[in-house]
């Protein structure tokens, strides 16, 4: 190595001395690790797509496609890169569906704890119980109340007569909530009461001598939810468990556009397309679920918008794909047809199985 150069503190490749940056690695010469340049670093690693961001979220949410077709054309710096607008907006929303998420817990698991013997029958000696049975008539006189002014308006339609209405009304069972189980429920309740073996309740419930990993898990599975009607807590798993599922989902998409459009390019290309269109729809339900925890938009106008990501769809199709009005209509149908009544059907149900086994 000569006297005009050094080597780079990074890579420690040799350059020459009048270099500002190293040519071999971009690392900038001199760079003294001070506070400025401490955080300055940090805040251009994680935010150094700022820039992008903002010159990406207008075509990405009026321009259909665009994003797509200038990537596959080469513009691969100029925007932000498709698999990093994904990940960035899938954050974005699950952060603000998170509060969204936790409320439905919490109502599920209040609704399907009052399904809990204990909840009727257990009263703190402490409380005064006439007060609390009174209060509890008032407030289920005013639901029934509710229950029969909606039955009245609605006659016409269901035809019932008011001896009809009375019948269903005076139900002492009307706004007790209940959940069918498939077993003989005070025999498990009255061994769950005498402490008896996990085992001992499984053979109750029905479960064969020798059931197998698989069974031993689903019957221990509904024995905890059936002790705590803790549904709030599979929901949770559920919602976890979504981000994972789109990992699977979003190639499938991919894969059904490259079927429809077989001669329009690679796979790669097709899936290119299908992160940027997620990345669109994850931005319009953030913008929904963001403005609702401020402003309680009406549902109409919720709905209004997130149907609109299907013409956004198709008009995406038509451009990116270069063929006809026609032509995108028909397979844009195909497309969202299978993808939301076979594969999201499908998925939820994996999903809402696997988040039952493991919550």
């Amino acid at each position: 190595m000569s006297n005009n150069q050094v080597n780079c503190k990074n890579c420690e490749q040799p350059f020459d001395t009048q270099f500002k940056f190293c040519p071999h690695c971009g690392q900038k010469v001199n760079d003294e690790l001070t506070l400025g340049v401490l955080f300055y670093n940090t805040i251009n690693n994680y935010f150094s797509v700022d820039a992008r961001i903002f010159k990406s979220f207008i075509p990405l949410m009026f321009k259909p496609g665009f994003l797509a077709k200038e990537f596959i054309k080469g513009k691969r710096s100029l925007y932000m890169h498709p698999a990093q607008m994904y990940l960035f907006v899938t954050i974005l929303f699950f952060a603000l569906f998170s509060f969204t998420a936790s409320n439905q817990r919490d109502m599920v698991n209040n609704e399907l704890r009052k399904t809990l013997k204990s909840n009727y029958t257990v009263v703190p000696d402490t409380i005064d119980s006439k007060k609390i049975d009174a209060a509890t008539q008032s407030r289920d006189s005013i639901e029934k109340a509710t229950i029969r002014d909606v039955l009245e308006k609605n006659k016409k339609y269901t035809g019932m007569t008011d001896s009809q209405i009375d019948s269903i009304v005076k139900q002492d069972n009307l706004l007790k909530p209940k959940v069918d189980f498939g077993f003989n429920e005070k025999e498990i309740d009255s061994l769950i009461e005498a402490n008896a073996s996990d085992k001992e309740i499984y053979k109750r419930m029905g479960v064969d001598e020798n059931p197998g990993w698989f069974m031993t898990k689903l019957y221990s599975q509904l024995l905890k939810f059936y002790k705590a009607r803790d549904g709030g807590d599979i929901l949770k798993t559920f919602y976890d468990a979504i981000p994972i599922a789109l990992f699977f989902l979003l190639p499938i998409f991919a894969l059904i556009l490259k079927l429809l459009f077989f001669l329009r390019g690679r796979y790669s290309h097709h899936l290119v397309f299908s992160l940027y269109y997620f990345s669109y729809l994850f931005m319009v339900l953030s913008l929904i679920f963001g403005i609702n925890l401020i402003w309680d938009v009406p549902d109409y106008i919720d709905w209004l918008i997130a149907l609109s990501t299907n013409l956004y769809l198709f008009i995406a199709l038509k451009k990116f794909y270069n063929q006809g009005w026609i032509l995108s209509f028909l397979k844009n149908g195909i497309a969202t047809f299978t993808f939301l009544s076979i594969i999201i059907p499908t998925a939820i149900v994996f999903i809402g199985f696997i988040a039952f086994l493991f919550y």
